[in-house]
């Protein structure tokens, strides 16, 4: 038998990921719980449903003391919510890491979050449609340098400046726009920072703190998965 399951809903539809003990056996992806459980090689004896409960208000620990599932995290000003995969994303950072202090960019689907840690707590979050908002605009996977500049240093043009790219076709402008105005609003958080980037490739968030000589390491969700997995497994005794 399997010694347990993590499973939650993903991006990509329902995830379950099989564990014996803190290491992962593998992964798979599925429309409903019971077709992803159905998927797995073997079944589980025990289940820790990701994104399940009340969230934790922030400030709250990364790792979870009990529960029988992964709750993500809510704040009430600035209103925000972090699901439950993201949390465990986080746990994964930490897990080689245990003591670092800094801000994390992590996305998720249509969501970037920016999320101050300390003491292996979430402080608070900031979050942007940003990635939606490529998406509805018809964007480009990498942003332009120079239209990250201009809006960075001018956010309040930035329906002015989407207008201007759409007009001559520029797509990789329109994202360094809209990643600009993000980093704008979220300079409280990563000017002066230690910054990690969560995402997967291409990362134009990561592109665009580079562009303005910020240093910031840059995982993918996948590297920071059984890690993350490990470490709340070894939280709650799984």
């Amino acid at each position: 038998m399997t010694g347990w399951v993590a499973l939650g809903l993903a991006p990509e539809g329902v995830r379950a990921c099989a564990m014996k003990g803190g290491r992962l056996l593998e992964q798979v992806a599925a429309g409903s719980e019971a077709a992803a459980l159905e998927a797995l090689s073997e079944p589980a004896d025990r289940i820790l449903r990701i994104g399940d409960g009340t969230p934790a208000g922030l400030p709250a620990p990364i790792l979870p003391a009990s529960g029988p599932g992964l709750p993500g995290f809510s704040q009430n000003t600035p209103a925000d919510v972090i699901g439950g995969w993201v949390r465990l994303w986080l746990a994964g950072f930490l897990a080689s890491q245990p003591d670092w202090d800094g801000v994390i960019n992590a996305t998720v689907g249509p969501v970037s979050h920016w999320i101050h840690i300390s003491a292996g707590e979430a402080v608070s979050s900031q979050s942007f449609l940003t990635p939606r908002l490529v998406d509805a605009l018809g964007g480009a996977e990498t942003p332009d340098a120079d239209a990250i500049a201009d809006s960075l240093s001018r956010p309040e043009r930035l329906a002015a400046h989407l207008r201007a790219a759409e007009v001559s076709g520029n797509l990789q402008a329109l994202t360094g726009h809209l990643i600009g105005a993000e980093l704008a609003a979220a300079r409280a958080y990563w000017l002066g920072q230690q910054v990690a980037v969560i995402a997967p490739p291409p990362a134009p968030v990561a592109t665009a703190l580079k562009a303005q000589s910020v240093p910031c390491a840059t995982h993918t969700p996948d590297d920071l998965l059984a890690p993350g997995l490990a470490a709340v497994g070894k939280a709650l005794g799984m």
